[in-house]
Order: structure tokens, then sequence, then C-alpha cells
């Protein structure tokens, strides 16, 4: 009987998980630098509705991060509908230098690999709000 109650509690939160969440299970090969092809296996879930998310977006050494202001996650940053390099040249020209942070909020979807622990924001939209000074 307590068998039939976990299956039920089981089944019931992957029907509830599934109506907000898209997840992919990959398993691959992938060859590296024409060696033995190796074996990878990614689990991904990713929000199927977009959120707003206020925080702080870092850059530097060509990677975005966004820090999320309420829970202090950490994400690397994907801007789908903007050009990249574009997108450097105006967090240089509002900071004026890599890794100062600038507060803003992001419109987006967070996809998250389970097993490489990477969590990713998927950015539609953003809106730079304060930009964090040395006190000048």
């Amino acid at each position: 009987m307590r068998f039939k109650q976990h299956i039920i509690i089981l089944l019931a939160v992957i029907v509830f998980a599934s109506c907000n969440m898209h997840i992919t299970i990959d398993a691959s090969k992938k060859k590296e630098n024409f060696k033995r092809e190796k074996n990878k296996i990614s689990i991904l879930l990713e929000e199927k509705k977009e959120k707003k998310y206020k925080g702080w977006w870092v850059y530097g050494e060509g990677q975005h991060i966004f820090k999320d202001e309420e829970t202090l996650n950490e994400y690397d940053i994907t801007f789908i509908n903007e050009n990249i390099n574009e997108i450097n040249d105006l967090y240089l020209a509002v900071c004026e230098m890599e890794y100062f942070p600038m507060e803003c909020t992001m419109t987006g979807k967070t996809k998250t690999d389970v097993l490489a622990k990477k969590k990713t924001l998927i950015v539609s939209n953003f809106e730079i709000l304060y930009i964090q000074g040395c006190g000048e």
C-alpha cells in the first residue's frame, strides 16, 4: 500500500513539474579532436514561460553573468534577440570597464543542465536600472 502512495506522489510531481518546465534528455555521441567518440548525456530543464529577473549583470573576458537579486543564483546569459558584439560594446560603453556590476531587469527563461550543474538565463529583453559606481 505504501509503495502505491509513493508512485502516485511521484507521478503527481512529474505531471505538475511538466506544466511549467520542458525536460530534454540527450544521449548523443561527441567526437573530440578526431579521437574516439565519447558518450555525452545531458538532462536539460527549461522553463516554458518567461519571467522578469532583477539583479546584476557582469561582463568580463567574453562571459556574461547574471546574479539574481532574490535568490542569489548565478546564471550564464544568452541574448536571443541581440548581436553579441553589440551587447559587449553596450556593456563597455555604459560601465567603461569589465567586471563592473550593472543593476538591471532581465526578461527571459532559465535553462538548467542538471548533470553539468550549469544554469543559463535566455534573455529576450532587458532594462538597465543603475550602474554601480565608485562614489563619483
